[in-house]
């Protein structure tokens, strides 16, 4: 199925340089020329954006050389930050005095899968030089917007994220938990002149003093059991494969499709034949003891895996419903063994989570990602589940620790009201100066469907509006399946974590629908006679009137 930006019912109240685009678009199209892998051009569809300040750093990318997405060339960085609370302007001369965060040369590629094939704003893989790669240059370990020095970064791109907050906001709710989460900045890229909208400037999950501080793995005893990174994922790189098939909810074996690691930290090519030996055998000794039996049968420990760190992967995976999770950027790591001699995992890439995906149910509230192999496509190129959460699921003990790990981030930043100020936060980050405005004027395509939109929004406050009730949903929902009954504010019936004139239109609504249950929102019962009716309307109007 061919890929289209616009339908026909949107072309009319379109300017006259999208009218154009479009007719081009249809033309091609039409033509056949345009096949369903085919990649969008990296490029605003309005080139005439200006930004004069902004209260989010300004990137400015310079190069001549053509863009790619599998070898780097030479560009100039250069990033005014100001910092917090301060703008910053590109006009340098009327502005003299500004902070330069970094200025100085990068080796620069199209990083990405999804994000890079169907957007017309690509994400950037990019390393600091000491000087051009022309000259030999080799990569520098810099900071970058107030995060430690590192020579890894990206530049995400979020397009078809109207938010452009779920990543910020999974690594926001993620940071408490796992040991370590990506950091990012929001900034603004102007690249070769031309504005291309609001990016986020982020750590990559990789090996590192101030990211995950592994030792390079040796070649015997110790040191060569750490450490690793390996990412469950697609048969694009070099990649081990599983000795085992994915499963159905029902311990299945799909034996049409198989389940890649691909080598994160070492390089394939820097990894020695002992090194690879060791690390699948790791693999296959974590796999066959989640079939045999991956606990140890005295202290009741997981033999292979640091469970905690996978009941707070799953967790962060299940509140986004995230369509990828598990089966794809499924990131996780090894130390030495006298250091830590289980895998742990690392939160990435939800983009496309929090009910943004129209495929596999991925807009859906109510059920479990965990499970997605039952809906998906049995053929040898369907990326799916590792067996491991089949059977982490079934045992007893894992699902008790789930639930407790769950009633208790639930009592914390998983407060609906903390993550609908999180939201806030970062999407005031974004309005507050004008920057979500010109990502719009770049890329003017509200109220037309971008791939893989489940809802289509008719502006920004729409779509943060979208995300605040699909969460909300996605929250009470997992409530009911993890046991867990949320310490009840009087009058909340949407349960929020506050009482507003929202509560008001819920409990009129329910109360007319019949679906009223004491059991399950007794902070309805305002009167505390029993049952809920317009006594108990009233009641909640005078309270929140009266501030009480």
């Amino acid at each position: 199925m061919f890929f289209v930006l616009f339908s026909a019912r949107h072309a009319l109240s379109l300017s006259l340089e999208m009218k154009r685009f479009v007719v081009l678009l249809a033309i091609v199209v039409l033509a056949g020329l345009l096949p369903s892998s085919a990649v969008l051009l990296s490029s605003p569809i309005n080139k005439n954006v200006k930004l004069k300040s902004t209260n989010l750093p300004i990137v400015w990318l310079t190069a001549d050389g053509t863009m790619n997405h599998d070898e780097r060339i030479t560009a100039r960085m250069k990033i005014i930050d100001n910092g917090t609370g301060q703008l910053n302007y590109t006009d340098t001369i009327a502005h003299p005095g500004q902070h330069v965060d970094y200025d100085g040369y990068i080796a620069i590629r199209y990083r990405g899968n999804s994000s890079y094939t169907h957007s017309m704003k690509k994400p950037y893989s990019f390393r600091p030089l000491d000087k051009p790669l022309e000259e030999g240059g080799s990569w520098k370990k810099v900071p970058m917007l107030g995060m430690p020095k590192d020579n890894n970064w990206a530049l995400l791109a979020p397009f078809s994220d109207r938010s452009m907050i779920r990543d910020m906001l999974a690594f926001e709710i993620s940071r408490p938990w796992m040991e370590y989460t990506p950091q990012g900045r929001y900034c603004e890229v102007i690249y070769n002149n031309i504005y291309y909208g609001v990016y986020i400037l982020t750590e990559v999950v990789s090996k590192g003093k101030n990211r995950l501080n592994l030792d390079d793995p040796g070649q015997e005893g110790d040191e060569l059991t750490g450490g690793y990174i390996m990412e469950v994922d697609r048969d694009d790189e070099p990649n081990y494969v599983s000795k085992y098939p994915p499963l159905t909810s029902t311990g299945q074996g799909i034996y049409t499709s198989n389940i890649h690691f691909q080598y994160k930290f070492p390089d394939y090519e820097d990894l020695t034949d002992e090194q690879l030996t060791y690390i699948h055998k790791q693999i296959d000794k974590m796999e066959t003891a989640f079939i045999t039996g991956f606990r140890n049968k005295t202290t009741g420990e997981c033999k292979y895996i640091d469970e905690t760190s996978f009941i707070d992967f799953q967790l962060a995976m299940e509140i986004g419903h995230n369509i990828d999770a598990y089966r794809l950027s499924g990131k996780f790591f090894k130390r030495r063994d006298s250091q830590d001699s289980h895998f742990k995992m690392v939160v990435w890439d939800m983009n496309l989570a929090y009910g943004n995906c129209n495929y596999h149910d991925g807009w859906l509230t109510d059920t479990w990602m965990y499970q997605v192999n039952d809906i998906l496509p049995k053929k040898p190129t369907t990326d799916m589940v590792p067996l491991w959460w089949y059977y982490l699921n079934k045992d007893t003990l894992y699902i008790q620790h789930l639930k407790q790990r769950w009633s208790q981030y639930r009592q914390s930043n998983l407060r609906i009201d903390n993550l609908m100020a999180t939201i806030d936060s970062l999407a005031t980050m974004l309005t507050s100066n004008g920057a979500e405005s010109r990502n719009t004027m770049a890329y003017p395509l509200w109220g037309t469907y971008i791939w893989p939109n489940y809802y289509i929004a008719t502006d920004y406050n729409d779509e943060i509006a979208f995300l605040k009730q699909w969460i909300t949903d996605r929250i009470v929902w997992m409530d009911r399946q993890l046991d867990y009954r949320p310490p009840h504010l009087p009058g909340d019936i949407n349960e929020d974590g506050e009482v507003t004139i929202a509560d008001v239109n819920k409990l009129i609504e329910m109360i007319l629908l019949g679906t009223i249950d004491l059991d399950d929102i007794p902070q309805a019962d305002l009167d505390g006679d029993g049952e809920v009716g317009i006594a108990d309307i009233s009641y909640l109007i005078y309270c929140i009137l009266s501030n009480g």
